[in-house]
């Protein structure tokens, strides 16, 4: 044996070595990598509105390079160089996990499509999220190319608080258990949700928080746009009071319930945040808290909605564990 057919054969080995290592099943680390993909997705929203909130957006003037001959900052570049390059940075670490997600639940994708499919997208998106972000500092900040890249970090948010649920719960088709009047007005609060996020970011995009002294707004007025933004936020605590009160009198299901409350919480938090930052003429760091806030209110909107459905199989063990009429227990 040749070191050639020595060296290919070692190779092979530890490629067979570790598909063999990897899950068959959905178990912990399925379950950490799963929660580790959500953190990664809100986290660069966090730090993709630090680069905005320091004024930090064309740290990086160029892209994909750093500068024109470099793909990392250069100390001339200073904070801002070193803020941008960072948040670049943490562009591979989300991929990474998300790539991760995609080999742990490889072995099993025929049985569990929708955990395939769920980490998969992911895994290609946040090449386009890189796309849009060489363009929203090649445009110099657009705020409406800037307000899409935060659109796709919200979508992608939501699909990752999916992937959590759906790790959690058994495979096969599902049933709603919920009202119709409940499940119905779970939809209506959504749509609201997304409203709310939506105007939020073109609130943003006409105040003073650019990414770069030079870069240009909107143009709509801020003063009202906050007057606005505020309508569809107060509508949807409005309506997550009236979840919360029939998951308790009328619960569809004990999880609805819990995060009913969780939705409502975040809520009461993202609002005492916004009138607070917009009292006090929006300073950072409130900015950014309020960001990254809504894409917790995302996750736990969509866990709500899912919350109205379960696995058809445990629905059918349930009644086949419930007592037969006119039995009698031993």
């Amino acid at each position: 044996m040749n070191a050639d057919t020595g060296t290919t054969n070692r190779l092979r080995g530890t490629i067979e070595r570790f598909w063999l290592w990897l899950p068959t099943n959905v178990d912990r680390r399925v379950r950490f990598i799963v929660w580790a993909n959500l953190v990664a997705q809100t986290i660069i929203v966090g730090t993709g509105g630090a680069v905005r909130l320091t004024g930090a957006g064309l740290g990086c003037p160029t892209w994909p390079r750093c500068t024109a001959d470099s793909f990392v900052t250069t100390p001339e570049m200073g904070i801002h160089g070193i803020i941008e390059f960072g948040n670049r940075t943490l562009f591979f670490v989300v991929e990474i996990i998300a790539i991760i997600a995609v080999l742990f639940v490889i072995r099993y994708r025929a049985q569990r499509r929708d955990l395939f499919v769920l980490t998969v997208i992911p895994a290609a998106s946040v090449f386009l999220q890189a796309i849009v972000g060489g363009i929203t500092v090649l445009t110099g900040l657009n705020p409406y190319v800037v307000g899409l890249h935060f659109v796709l970090s919200v979508v992608l948010v939501a699909l990752a608080a999916v992937l959590v649920y759906r790790a959690y719960e058994a495979p096969g088709p599902r049933v709603r258990i919920a009202p119709s009047w409940y499940a119905g007005l779970t939809h209506l609060t959504t749509f609201f949700v997304a409203v709310t996020v939506i105007v939020g970011i073109l609130t943003t995009g006409s105040g003073p928080h650019a990414g770069d002294g030079g870069a240009k707004r909107n143009g709509l007025d801020p003063e009202l746009l906050q007057h606005v933004h505020s309508w569809p936020a107060y509508i949807t605590l409005g309506l997550t009071v009236i979840l919360v009160i029939g998951a308790v009198r009328f619960p569809p299901r004990p999880r609805t319930r819990t995060f009913a409350l969780w939705l409502l919480g975040v809520e009461i938090v993202q609002i005492v945040v916004g009138v607070t930052q917009a009292r006090l003429g929006l300073p950072e760091i409130l900015v950014g808290i309020h960001m990254v806030l809504a894409c917790v209110l995302t996750a736990a909107m969509v866990a709500v909605v899912l919350s109205l459905k379960t696995p058809l199989a445990s629905t059918v063990g349930e009644a086949e564990r419930q007592p037969v009429a006119g039995s009698v227990n031993a």
